[in-house]
């Protein structure tokens, strides 16, 4: 059985948001990568940066809300995608439910601070007046994986 054709969109944007998630590894950050995308196009993309911008609020996905609202000269982005490595933390959740995200596809869960489904579900809270369905679970064991490998390397393990 072949995948449907949003199957292989959502496969190919996942794989260039595991590319931008090296990205950070590569500079000492957690790697977290993600993009934005609307039409086919990616109006936006991050990976995680607190470390290197000083900023706490430095995580891929607000990277990548930034980066298209700036593009689209607009802090809405209706009918967009968010793709994203790891599940996303409250904060990242939030800004998303700003941005009217149209929907969010994620990697790996996050345990200790998803707020989709692993630990919070702000993403589908019915008490605001926005909602953002998401899919978890794409490429979860390579995003998974690369998490497992930063950590294991700086543990000295």
């Amino acid at each position: 059985m072949s995948a449907t054709p949003d199957e292989t969109e959502d496969l190919r944007w996942m794989r260039r948001a595991l590319a931008l998630a090296r990205r950070a590894a590569a500079t000492g950050e957690v790697p977290v990568g993600a993009l934005v995308v609307r039409d086919g196009v990616a109006l936006g993309e991050g990976w995680n940066q607190p470390i290197g911008c000083c900023d706490p609020t430095a995580h891929a996905e607000i990277q990548a809300l930034r980066a298209a609202a700036g593009r689209t000269a607009n802090y809405r982005l209706p009918g967009a995608v968010l793709y994203v490595t790891l599940e996303p933390c409250a904060m990242c959740a939030g800004a998303m439910l700003h941005a009217r995200i149209a929907r969010l596809v994620y990697g790996a869960d996050d345990p200790r601070a998803g707020a989709v489904s692993s630990v919070f579900e702000i993403l589908g809270d019915r008490r605001l007046n926005h909602r953002v369905p998401a899919e978890g679970g794409m490429l979860a064991a390579e995003c998974g994986a690369l998490l497992q490998e930063f950590f294991r390397a700086r543990r000295g393990a």
